[in-house]
């Protein structure tokens, strides 16, 4: 289950560097689809930036953070930052529906693959626990 962990936060990195290359954009973007999906206007308001930093950036760190904890074989500790991860990336969802009403591909693609460790980890400690149970 670790190495895919490992993998799902290699492709998490991936969507986070294509994210903070949107952010720095400043010709048109290549994923402004239409009205609804441009990953130009989200990755660049107010709301792509926290205290400064790109949350692409953080993505990035947040991910390289779960292949390092999923390497080390810490699970709970893996869950742990990963429920984290995904309420903050359901608050951006959050933000991407109700107050820009604009969708990034890429922020999406994060979703997805933030709740698939989070739910794989979820699964993988209730796993450790129900093995250890006499």
């Amino acid at each position: 289950m670790k190495y895919l962990f490992v993998i799902l936060a290699v492709l998490g990195i991936i969507v986070s560097s294509l994210a903070l290359r949107e952010h720095y954009r400043t010709d048109s973007s290549p994923c402004s689809i239409n009205d609804k999906w441009d990953c130009g206007i989200v990755n660049q308001s107010p709301y792509a930036e926290l205290s400064g930093v790109p949350v692409s950036v953080l993505g990035m760190a947040g991910y390289s953070a779960i292949a390092l904890l999923a390497l080390l074989g810490r699970f709970r500790l893996l869950l742990t930052f990963t429920l984290g991860a995904l309420a903050f990336s359901l608050y951006l969802t959050h933000v991407e529906a109700h107050v820009l009403g604009v969708w990034c591909i890429y922020c999406v693609t994060s979703l997805g693959i933030i709740s698939t460790i989070c739910f794989g980890g979820l699964a993988t400690v209730l796993s450790q626990a129900l093995r250890r149970t006499p």
